[in-house]
């Protein structure tokens, strides 16, 4: 009987190197195959074993390298010829990264396989914002939820009239495009025209951007600044912090903790 190499389901986190975790980094330095995912940044891509093969599988908007059903297939294909395989995925392979129906797969052909999570985009891209998701005087529950929809395909239509009035803070992944739409919808279910949102790019890079407004202002507000994806959206009374709490957004990919340390005036 032939004997397969193990599959690791890698979070990358959203951006920042130093949010990416240490089992994480470890398998990266170590694999013999790495699959990675279009969002993937720079910094973490160049912590893989320079010995190893690297295949780019990204998808981004109208432009897919592979097919998903073509990922899974080569992924038991690779476990076929080498012991440690990474599937590097953008944020956390379960929270909207498709890890699950992967490790379906996988499991479906015999093949060994470990989810090793990331920090997704959808906590990450607001805390660097200075967004809290929750905050006892605002906020109490979250609702994550995907703005992009395949309806007919492998998910059902999201109904935005239920998610309007799920929490207080709404976060929307992949939502940029049918932006428009979904504000139409939660209007309509009752949300204020006037509640807060927050749209934040490439959050925790260096280039990460927000967009803070209205529902009823957003959309004249992105047009005016060609605001684009890859994006997330926050919606609720929490936006309202930004103003306060962004000026101590952290350091993307800071320099040493025990450097900065030294550099700090000795005590009195």
């Amino acid at each position: 009987m032939q004997q397969l190499g193990k599959v690791y389901l890698v979070g990358a986190g959203p951006g920042d190197p130093g949010l990416l975790t240490l089992k994480g980094k470890s398998l990266l330095e170590c694999a013999d195959v790495v699959i990675y995912d279009a969002l993937v940044s720079p910094a973490i891509l160049a912590m893989i074993n320079p010995q190893a093969e690297q295949i780019n599988a990204g998808k981004r908007r109208g432009r897919h390298s592979l097919l998903q059903s073509d990922i899974s297939q080569l992924l038991i294909k690779k476990a076929q010829t080498h012991a440690v395989i990474v599937r590097l995925k953008g944020g956390d392979p379960f929270i909207f990264g498709r890890g699950g129906e992967e490790m379906q797969d996988l499991v479906a052909a015999g093949v060994p396989v470990e989810v090793v999570p990331g920090v997704t985009s959808g906590i990450a891209a607001p805390a660097y914002a200075g967004i809290p998701l929750t905050h006892r005087n605002h906020s109490s529950s979250v609702t994550f939820v995907t703005g992009h929809e395949s309806v007919g395909k492998y998910r059902p239509a999201v109904n935005w009239q239920s998610i309007a009035h799920s929490a207080d803070t709404l976060v929307i992944y992949m939502g940029i495009h049918n932006l428009g739409h979904i504000i139409a919808e939660l209007i309509a279910a009752g949300l204020s025209p006037d509640t807060p949102i927050a749209l934040v790019r490439w959050g925790t890079r260096p280039e990460q951007e927000e967009l803070i407004g209205t529902l009823a202002t957003i959309g004249q507000q992105m047009e005016a600044a060609h605001f684009d994806a890859p994006a997330i959206a926050v919606i609720g009374a929490v936006v309202d912090l930004h103003p306060t709490l962004a000026q101590c957004r952290p350091a993307i990919d800071p320099a040493p903790f025990c450097d900065l340390a030294d550099s700090l005036p000795a005590a009195p």
